[in-house]
């Protein structure tokens, strides 16, 4: 049963990255980012030829993951406090400050909608590179609502692992469960060849 198009960005979510003591990864649990509008990354990457002997007799290959933006109605508050370190006072009132933070990481994972399944994908270490730009204006006859962009950047994991997303083959219950938590691959020695 495979696809034959995709379309239709839905199910955007993320959970923030945190290193473990042994090394590890470790996510928290996914959180719903409302009103998905579009998603375009670019992968990021390089190949440089070595010549000898007067042809390209080695070529290295890099890849440093995507960058892109992720449009959206609006950042929710859960988003502001916890990535973009937003900081809520007593009143309730979301302060955004010039102090220098580190980012903070985290999985992006959404899916879209294809003719006979959903292709469902997970980003492995985002961070956002740039705050929203606040803008808008004013109603005239009609609504027009306006959206809020994200700059991300899509860094492989010092592991090397970058991004997965299901297929024909995946199994019903990674396939299922795949916004419970954070799909994390098992690859056994046979499939890294």
């Amino acid at each position: 049963m495979s696809n034959k198009i995709k379309y239709n960005l839905k199910n955007v979510h993320a959970a923030i990255l945190t290193h473990t003591e042994d090394g590890g990864y470790s996510y928290e649990t996914p959180v719903a980012i409302p009103g998905a509008v579009n998603l375009s990354l670019d992968a990021e990457g390089d190949t440089s030829p070595f010549y000898a002997d007067g042809v390209v007799y080695f070529r290295a290959v890099s890849n440093n993951g995507y960058s892109g933006d992720l449009e959206i109605a609006l950042v929710p508050d859960w988003f502001r406090e916890k990535i973009l370190k937003e900081v809520k006072d007593n009143n309730g009132v979301l302060i955004e400050t010039n102090t220098d933070i580190e980012p903070v990481y985290f999985a992006l994972l959404f899916e879209f909608d294809g003719d006979k399944k959903a292709i469902r994908h997970v980003m492995y270490n985002c961070s956002v590179s740039s705050r929203p730009t606040v803008e808008g204006k004013t109603k005239e006859e009609s609504i027009e609502p306006g959206t809020e962009t994200l700059s991300l950047k899509a860094d492989a994991r010092e592991d090397g692992l970058i991004k997965a997303r299901t297929g024909t083959d995946t199994v019903d219950k990674t396939y299922q469960d795949w916004y419970k938590n954070v799909y994390v691959p098992e690859v056994t020695a046979e499939a890294q060849g």
